[in-house]
């Protein structure tokens, strides 16, 4: 979030591959970075580029004609360049007009093309580079900020990396290892809320990019989204603004940033520069189209939440269609703050892990606090309060807990760390959840079958069965078979993305519960005998085997 009042996100992961320096010895960048006293700051004009030595051990250049990022020199050593290509805003753009100005110890570079407007700012003494983006409207497809990095400078076999191979699985972006394992850009592990920074470290050198406040990108907090890649001929490490891929919500328009790339001496780069914690007041005279800074920002505060289930995480967003926020409620008493905000009314959402339990509507202004009661979770806004004869899983908004549930956000389905997508569930047997797939495909593993025993007279009434999803493939959507006798009616399928999901790492859709009313006389009057529920994934789209129609699960339960 921009300006120094921002809202830090929930947990904090770095990736750091290589060699990496230690913590004690590391030196930081930032503002408090020391400049390398041989170096001079200032910018020239070599005809082509705009050429910035930022008076520490960083010296970039800015193409003058279409604002492509031309050079990035760390101690003598050129980092820019993968395949060929610069450094840009989406795949580039076309002629910019592109220009310089010094404002004491900050140099700022302009790029417009047509309606977009793109900023680079270099600090006197710091080996960073703050970067804005402003995008007013479709004209442009900016959606992403690729920072090419040359081959051979770090080494990466992480799972959101290519592997030097190619054998491609799916479509161009995901591969297969000779060992069976599987790679791809799209798989980062991470949600935006989960990372502040993404990069490298070898060689007593740290590459990275610090993320934005993402105020104007779109997903919300557990949005997830290539982050970074790395193939024989280079690497890439992205700020995504806007992405297409399991899109939940319409892009919005405005400024964003800053983000930063930064140079280290291997270590982090400093909290300074983290969403939630960076100050920009420098920036506030430079005329960034769309800035605020922090005197024209608010924040949301409450004092607590109650209702809760204290045994999972809580967030808070904040969402309308210009900008969207979140923070985490206190474990001990759900007390939240959210700063950076900028004026206007919002959709306040509370999230039980990933689940939406709350909403409730604020009005942000600038300079102030809108101060906000203890919030009161209704039981009934919780499906997991109901009474249920059994349940698989906690009802969370996400497939935690099932089986391959943690390796599908950084492999392929058909990895070979995969456990078998087949098998059936027996409630009672202690291993339910750890049974049950968390994805499962009409041409892959439908025809789930759940056993479970009733009592007579459990078995003598009517019971509502729930199956939450968190997302869905080509329409794919549970229908219900009991003893192979009653059959439910084919749901309608609730509005979910219609891009690849289940196989690049995404789990993210639009929660939905499909409901069934199972009547007494589908049951086994037997109560010795199991019953048994058959789960298919029914849809007249998708294609074949981990792309043919399919389905993301939350929880099941049958009502008591």
């Amino acid at each position: 979030m921009s300006g120094s009042e921002s809202q830090r996100p929930v947990r904090r992961r770095t990736f750091v591959l290589g060699a990496t320096a230690a913590a004690g010895t590391a030196a930081l960048a930032g503002p408090l970075a020391a400049p390398a006293s041989a170096a001079a700051f200032g910018y020239t004009d070599d005809g082509s580029n705009y050429v910035v030595d930022t008076g520490a051990d960083l010296v970039f250049k800015v193409s003058k004609t279409n604002g492509d990022l031309t050079s990035l020199v760390h101690r003598g050593v050129e980092y820019q360049g993968y395949g060929g290509m610069n450094s840009h805003i989406e795949s580039g753009l076309g002629t910019s007009t592109v220009s310089v100005k010094q404002s004491g110890p900050t140099i700022l570079v302009s790029v417009a093309y047509g309606t977009l407007k793109h900023y680079y700012a270099a600090r006197s003494g710091e080996n960073n580079i703050y970067l804005w983006t402003h995008k007013a409207d479709t004209s442009v497809s900016a959606t992403r900020y690729i920072l090419r990095v040359r081959k051979g400078l770090f080494l990466n076999d992480q799972p959101d990396s290519y592997t030097y191979t190619t054998s491609t699985i799916e479509a161009s972006d995901v591969f297969a290892k000779s060992d069976g394992q599987t790679r791809s850009k799209h798989y980062s592990k991470l949600r935006v809320m989960d990372y502040d920074h993404i990069g490298w470290s070898a060689g007593g050198v740290g590459l990275w990019i610090v993320r934005s406040n993402h105020e104007k990108a779109s997903g919300g907090p557990f949005y997830r989204s290539l982050l970074r890649h790395q193939s024989a001929d280079g690497g890439g490490l992205y700020e995504i603004l806007h992405y297409g891929q399991n899109q939940t919500e319409d892009q919005r328009f405005g400024l964003q940033g800053p983000y930063v790339i930064a140079f280290t001496d291997g270590g982090a780069p400093s909290s300074s520069l983290f969403p939630g914690t960076l100050t920009t007041s420098w920036a506030d005279s430079l005329g960034i189209a769309g800035y605020v800074g922090a005197g024209g920002r608010g924040r949301v505060a409450g004092v607590g939440i109650t209702g809760r289930n204290t045994a999972y995480p809580y967030t808070v967003g904040l969402a309308n269609p210009d900008a969207q926020y979140w923070g985490s409620a206190r474990a001990s008493d759900g007390h939240y703050s959210i700063g950076g905000v900028l004026p206007g009314t919002y959709t306040l959402t509370v999230h039980k892990s990933e689940l939406a339990v709350y909403s409730t509507q604020v009005t942000v202004s600038a300079g102030s606090t809108t101060s906000l009661n203890s919030i009161a979770i209704p039981s009934t806004n919780d499906p997991g309060n109901a009474s249920a004869i059994w349940r698989i899983n906690e009802w969370t908004g996400s497939p935690a807990g099932f089986k391959n549930a943690d390796l599908m956000t950084y492999a392929h389905p058909s990895d070979v760390r995969a456990a078998a997508w087949t098998g059936n569930v027996v409630i009672g047997s202690g291993s339910e959840t750890s049974a049950f797939p968390c994805y499962i495909w009409k041409d892959v593993n439908s025809g789930l079958l759940v056993h479970f025993r009733l009592t007579a007279a459990q078995a003598a009434a009517a019971h509502t069965l729930r199956i939450g999803v968190t997302t869905a493939y080509a329409n794919g959507r549970p229908q219900v078979v009991v003893n192979d006798t009653w059959t439910s009616a084919v749901p309608s399928p609730p509005t979910q993305p219609n891009t690849r999901s289940l196989t690049n790492g995404s789990y993210r859709g639009n929660n939905h519960t499909f409901t069934y009313s199972i009547p007494a006389s589908a049951w086994q009057t037997d109560t010795s005998r199991y019953n048994v529920l058959k789960i298919n994934v029914v849809s007249g789209s998708g294609t074949t085997g981990f792309l043919s129609a399919g389905t993301a699960f939350d929880a099941v339960d049958l009502l008591a």
